[in-house]
């Protein structure tokens, strides 16, 4: 892992975009690093874009700022792709990773100047199989962190597991399909041949 890893998050109000990046944040310091995860937040409503961020470093971190050259970018809804700047910034080592059902060649021509790779997950199918409804940002979490490394998976599911015995203390009936939502994520996230 590099010394200071940078993850930017874009996604609509309501779909956990901010969950996820919260998350990330205390699996990432479960493991000894350093962390930030933090919203941006306006006016934003239930569907209105929404960004986030998540610092994660092996030194403690000194910046405090947005985030404007992210080595990774997670986008949560693929029909940001056509009305946010998702790639500003990202640096040309890094990559992408976008939920999405419709494919190499929708990300080919919409990402056709991405300067990193290209990763996608249908976080709906996953979310759907596992859970019995859509909620894209446990699919798009696992994603991100098989995408770059920040740990390993067994260190992550793991993790996640208390995590979700904290988070889901009162309504358990949700822990096994969250669990196996993560598992299946791992597993489903592809990369764009370009």
């Amino acid at each position: 892992m590099k010394d200071v890893i940078e993850i930017r998050w874009h996604g609509r109000g309501g779909q956990g975009a901010k969950t996820a990046s919260l998350l990330l944040a205390d699996a990432a310091f479960n493991t000894g690093k350093y962390i930030q995860g933090f919203p941006e937040y306006g006016p934003e409503r239930m569907g209105a874009p929404l960004t986030a961020y998540n610092r994660i470093s092996t030194t403690p971190i000194r910046i405090h700022s947005n985030i404007y050259e992210p080595d990774y970018v997670v986008v949560v809804d693929d029909t940001l792709l056509e009305s946010v700047p998702v790639t500003d910034g990202l640096k040309a080592d890094g990559a992408i990773v976008v939920n999405t059902a419709r494919g190499e060649d929708f990300l080919k021509e919409k990402l056709a100047n991405c300067p990193g790779d290209i990763y996608y997950i249908d976080a709906r199918k996953v979310s759907m199989e596992t859970l019995g409804k859509y909620f894209p940002n446990t699919p798009m979490l696992a994603a991100i962190v098989k995408v770059s490394g920040i740990m390993t998976d067994e260190e992550f599911l793991k993790d996640m597991e208390g995590s979700f015995q904290h988070k889901f203390a009162k309504k358990p009936e949700v822990i096994e399909g969250n669990r196996k939502a993560i598992a299946m994520a791992l597993q489903e996230v592809k990369k764009v041949t370009k």
